[in-house]
């Protein structure tokens, strides 16, 4: 069946007795067009356009009008005038939704007269394999890290990590490995990965490279600084110490050895009295 939407026509054929079984006291049945099918049944990707063609049978001698109608199928004809002992078949079309689902096409006549025929879609995916790794992240000793399945199909993926120190010395430079998860498609899963030889001061580049079947891969990469921040701060609050006790010092320096200023102490200036002569005025 073409996914091509053709020109729709009516055609109306003369009943020659392979016609769809309907209540002789009603007069008029509806089917799939072609005979031998209770129901339609469609499959493909989401938003492939389907074809077929509905047929109302009109067994008895006087013509019979009804009224087509169907949530997301599009009829050639609403409405027909179906003679006496003719079928009349219906072009249609209909979209495969995002999700399987069941609609129907109802016909009713001028009496009110329901008859119905279901068509179920199926949504059919195409095999593609697809997989991300995200949110990298170094939490102690572990790497932490997301794999997403963004494909139709479940994969078993596999996972090869590499760091790179300063000037690009690797610190660590693992294989790829079989991962112990089956992946569904759409499924997010977060594992971590064990780094306990971690360098204690460095700066890093971390690379995870996960490969499934299918042709499907991905990298990403998070930067990381090693710091011994415990070390720092106690070397810091030393050099600190050491600082504060120079400055001491050198205060208690300042005090015991004052510059010369040009100005004798009074201790040291020479005691100079007035003679008295015993003469007035």
């Amino acid at each position: 069946m073409s996914s091509a939407v053709r020109v729709l026509c009516l055609s109306l054929l003369v009943l020659l007795g392979a016609a769809p079984a309907a209540n002789a006291a009603e007069g008029w049945a509806l089917a799939p067009a072609g005979g031998g099918r209770p129901s339609f049944y469609g499959e493909g990707a989401p938003g492939t356009v389907l074809e077929d063609a509905v047929s109302v049978t009109n067994r008895g001698a006087v013509p019979v009008t009804v009224r087509l109608r169907g949530p997301g199928v599009t009829l050639a004809d609403g409405t027909l005038r179906v003679p006496g002992r003719t079928r009349a078949d219906i072009p249609f079309t209909v979209t495969v939704p995002a999700a399987d689902r069941t609609v129907e096409i109802v016909a009713r006549d001028a009496d009110d007269r329901e008859r119905s025929v279901r068509i179920r879609l199926r949504v059919v995916l195409p095999e593609l394999s697809a997989l991300t790794v995200e949110h990298v992240a170094v939490r102690g000793d572990r790497i932490a890290y997301e794999l997403v399945n963004r494909g139709t199909t479940t994969l078993v993926p596999k996972l090869a990590v590499r760091a790179d120190g300063l000037f690009g010395r690797p610190v660590l430079d693992r294989a790829p490995r079989t991962l112990p998860v089956d992946l569904p498609p759409g499924s997010r899963t977060k594992l971590t990965e064990p780094w306990p030889e971690r360098p204690a001061l460095d700066a890093v580049d971390v690379r995870l490279t996960v490969t499934a079947g299918g042709g499907a891969s991905d990298t990403a990469q998070v930067s990381v600084r090693f710091v011994p921040w415990g070390a720092v701060a106690g070397a810091a609050g030393l050099l600190a110490a050491v600082v504060a006790v120079f400055a001491v010092r050198r205060r208690r320096r300042r005090r015991r050895r004052r510059p010369y200023d040009g100005e004798v102490a009074d201790a040291e200036r020479p005691l100079v009295q007035a003679e008295l002569t015993g003469a007035g005025t």
